[in-house]
């Protein structure tokens, strides 16, 4: 068992119908319970960095999502907008279509887009969404994220039809090696499971049952 894993979670709001109610939340509860970073939609950022202004937590919110179908241009304005509104981390999705076509300088400069925007002011993770994607085609989406430069690589959006599973991080890490992160997201909602992810090789977490998870309980949250 993880002793630090308040640390690894990354306490995520990003559904559509979200509130200012549930931002001042989970920003409490991130302060609270010592979590890494809150993840939010962009049009949230500047509310989140205001009220973690005076905390270690950091703000980290979402490029291109959830499908990752914006021209790499759109993920580069994103990327620097969000930076300029108080972003400490970026997690974008890539354009998974043309993965699945083959096109893997495409995919490549999606990513590279976004690299180059955050120019090193934030973090980059770059989210792959598993669920729709073979072995190979997860491999080589890690791989790419590597060549372009990415600091993380993400299994899940959340929105998809499936999110982290512990044979998918097993993989991920596998591909990718020690010095690149490797982000779990989609479908933990108790400690046993993060645990299980964090062995198989997860250094973050992304969940809406973020609490539950350092206390030990169980939510029935779907993210």
């Amino acid at each position: 068992m993880n002793e630090n894993i308040a640390k690894m979670i990354d306490h995520t709001m990003l559904k559509a119908d979200t509130k200012k109610e549930q931002i001042d939340k989970v920003c409490q509860e991130a302060k609270e319970h010592g979590f890494f970073s809150v993840c939010i939609n962009p049009t949230w950022i500047e509310e989140v960095a205001n009220q973690l202004a005076e905390s270690d937590v950091k703000v980290c919110t979402v490029i291109g999502f959830p499908l990752g179908a914006t021209t790499p241009e759109t993920k580069a304005f994103e990327t620097k907008d969000a930076i300029e509104k108080g972003a400490d981390e970026v997690d974008m999705v890539i354009n998974i279509g043309q993965l699945k076509d083959g096109q893997y300088d495409a995919v490549k400069r999606d990513i590279q887009a976004v690299v180059d925007a955050a120019n090193g002011q934030a973090l980059v993770k770059v989210i792959i969404e598993t669920s729709l994607l073979t072995d190979d085609e997860k491999r080589k989406a890690c791989e790419l994220a590597v060549e372009a430069g990415t600091d993380y690589v993400k299994t899940s959006t959340g929105f998809s039809t499936g999110g982290a599973t512990v044979e998918d991080i097993r993989l991920m890490r596998e591909t990718v090696g020690p010095d690149i992160g490797v982000k779990a997201s989609g479908g933990m909602r108790d400690r046993e499971t993060a645990d299980a992810i964090i062995e198989a090789g997860a250094s973050r977490i992304g969940a809406s049952a973020s609490v539950a998870i350092v206390q030990g309980g169980t939510s029935d949250s779907d993210y």
